[in-house]
């Protein structure tokens, strides 16, 4: 799936990357010291809203998520993430930042239809699933690092998780999907991992120069501008109580798809850099994700995730942690050179 040629490189880069990444690459049993296991803190709501039915906040989702404002994990319920990316929006648009269903949203919502479509699997989707170890020295020893279900590899595609697959596929065995299995999912532009080419370092893009991002660790929300115009919102998991992510500016120094990430327990419990580390190799279920966005403090960046329905409430290392469908489409809109906000 990955030349042996850019591999080589990227074994190289991965020397350097950044050494943060989310609780589970500590171990996927029980969460890292200092990491949360509670629910992100919604935000007040108007009653309304939440009391909304399942295809309306279903369609309110997929709307957000295509006009890029993610909403978090699709799952047709009111959260402080849907409230969060429906008020920048708005904000975006010129209009008060509410976060409510007003009118127009509602218009909008009405194109969006069916909410759901059937994916078929194909035989080319069991490329991308295989045993996926729950410690990092067995995931040193694998080529790429994939998915372990058909059904973690559908739920990330369609931008959401195996609990709502499940309610929207009643009576399907969805541990025992297969080639030609029809999976009923929300009806939003899929995420292709196999698109996805391994770059240790994405060329630089001088008409992104100006843009700046900026990262709101108490709404957890990463937002992209151009000038005071707000491009895109995606929610985060920004560092922990051991390791929150460091107050200040920064810059972006390095841009990677498809990292390969040395993991190194000393780096991730206080820090510092010691000599026993594994190297996990590239693919969706790396502890750093699909994305690496590397900031000019040491071991620090923006990158993507193994865990994405966590996002909001487990804790990562220092890092901003993203869903690998929007560490995607943020890679793809940002360069080095480019101005971090974290506060």
């Amino acid at each position: 799936m990955i030349p042996s040629a850019i591999l080589r490189s990227l074994m190289i880069f991965s020397m350097a990357i950044g050494f943060c990444s989310d609780a589970s690459a500590v171990s996927r049993s029980r969460p890292a010291p200092g990491a949360s296991s509670k629910p992100q803190q919604t935000p007040a709501h108007p009653h309304s809203q939440a009391a909304a039915d399942q295809d309306t906040l279903t369609r309110l989702q997929i709307f957000l998520d295509e006009n890029g404002f993610g909403p978090g994990k699709i799952d047709g319920r009111w959260s402080g993430f849907v409230q969060g990316a429906l008020e920048r929006y708005h904000s975006s648009q010129g209009q008060p930042p509410n976060g409510e269903i007003d009118e127009n949203i509602r218009e909008q919502l009405q194109k969006i239809s069916p909410p759901y479509v059937s994916y078929k699997i194909t035989p080319d989707d069991l490329q991308w699933v295989g045993s996926v170890p729950a410690q990092p020295a067995g995931m040193a020893k694998l080529k790429h690092v994939i998915y372990g279900s058909l059904l973690d590899f559908v739920a990330e595609r369609f931008h959401t998780d195996a609990e709502f697959l499940r309610l929207l596929n009643p009576g399907r065995k969805l541990n025992a999907l297969k080639p030609g299995t029809e999976v009923l999912v929300p009806n939003v532009q899929p995420f292709q991992i196999e698109t996805v080419q391994a770059v240790p370092d994405l060329p630089q893009r001088p008409e992104f120069a100006q843009r700046t991002i900026k990262i709101d660790t108490k709404a957890r929300f990463l937002d992209l501008l151009e000038g005071n115009r707000t491009l895109n919102s995606f929610p985060i998991t920004p560092g922990s109580k051991t390791l929150p992510a460091p107050i200040g500016t920064w810059k972006i120094v390095k841009v990677t798809t498809m990292p390969i990430f040395r993991w190194d327990r000393a780096m991730l419990m206080h820090g510092r850099r010691s000599g026993e580390f594994y190297t996990i190799p590239p693919g969706p279920r790396n502890p750093v994700g699909i994305v690496w966005i590397g900031l000019n403090k040491k071991g620090i960046g923006i990158h993507g995730t193994d865990q994405p329905e966590t996002i909001g409430r487990s804790s990562s290392h220092g890092c901003i942690r993203l869903a690998n469908w929007d560490a995607i489409r943020l890679v793809n809109q940002v360069t080095t050179g480019m101005m971090v906000e974290i506060f």
